[in-house]
């Protein structure tokens, strides 16, 4: 003889409970999502394959260039899910038991993309809600108006390995030594002294890490990784500085990166690498144009 009992709960109760194990699935299908995405790869027939967060990586970072070019707030978080995907990557054997390469000054490069983009993002929030008026849309906003601002626009640019670029290129770039503010901050080129200094702290930066990386296990060639590394502080510091010099140490990166990442096996971030490489090099002569007519107006 079986025995029934039933329980009427109030409607709140069964409301909740239904509730819970619709989070409990939504849960559960997140983590299958996420587990999904860090093991899936791309064959590429006898190549290594290809990671999967690495492409969507460099997707992320490239809409984040985008956005950051038409002057869009939303530029700079997608750039933090980009970099974090990319930190990820990078760090390879370390989180992917021994199957990827680790490049430790590339992922080292992300962190500090990473903490420039939450600082961007700050300045670009506090800035739209300062200085725009409710019609004006963070694209239509002068730039280059101040000392925060333009600082806020270098390291737009940084976040996305120089291509989210705050300031002007291109025809935009032709005008900015108008005075009335409409363009970004004018380029200067750096003193002999200068250049000596940021020859000597790549060349010192490089040989100081490259044992430490070893130790801690970085692919080889491990100075390729270190010089990655302090190139990408060296530029960050350069494009602070308005220097056109900067464009240039992007390129060092650039010579020395490419044929590292296809070695470890990272082809998607090698193309995004010659991608910017190319617009790295139109970058410079814009900038020294820039100064040029800069120069001619004085």
């Amino acid at each position: 003889m079986e025995l029934t009992v039933a329980v009427d709960l109030p409607r709140a109760a069964r409301c909740s409970m239904a509730l819970g194990i619709r989070l409990g699935k939504a849960t559960v299908s997140l983590i299958d999502s996420i587990s999904w995405l860090y093991n899936a790869t791309i064959p590429l027939g006898d190549l290594k394959p290809l990671v999967l967060r690495e492409v969507v990586g460099n997707v992320f970072g490239l809409a984040s260039a985008l956005g950051g070019m038409r002057r869009r707030v939303w530029a700079w978080p997608v750039g933090i899910i980009g970099n974090a995907l990319l930190f990820s990557v990078f760090l390879g054997a370390i989180l992917s038991h021994g199957e990827a390469a680790t490049l430790l000054g590339q992922a080292g490069r992300q962190i500090m993309f990473i903490a420039v983009s939450i600082w961007g993002w700050r300045q670009w929030h506090q800035s739209s809600r300062q200085r725009r008026p409710a019609s004006v849309n963070a694209e239509t906003r002068p730039s280059g108006t101040s000392a925060a601002e333009a600082a806020s626009l270098v390291g737009q640019a940084v976040s996305t390995d120089r291509l989210r670029v705050g300031t002007p290129t291109g025809a935009d770039a032709e005008h900015s030594t108008k005075p009335h503010g409409e363009a970004g901050v004018s380029p200067v080129w750096a003193t002999a002294r200068q250049r000596a200094v940021l020859v000597t702290l790549m060349v010192v930066g490089t040989i100081a890490l490259t044992p430490l990386f070893r130790l801690l296990g970085s692919y080889e060639p491990v100075w390729a990784d270190a010089w990655t590394f302090v190139g990408s502080l060296l530029a960050t510091y350069g494009m602070a500085r308005r220097w056109v010099e900067f464009w240039l140490i992007w390129v060092a990166v650039d010579v020395v990166g490419v044929p590292l990442l296809l070695s470890a096996g990272y082809y998607a971030t090698a193309v995004m690498y010659i991608f910017y490489g190319v617009f790295t090099l139109t970058g410079f002569f814009v900038w020294r144009r820039v100064d040029r007519r800069r120069r001619l107006s004085h």
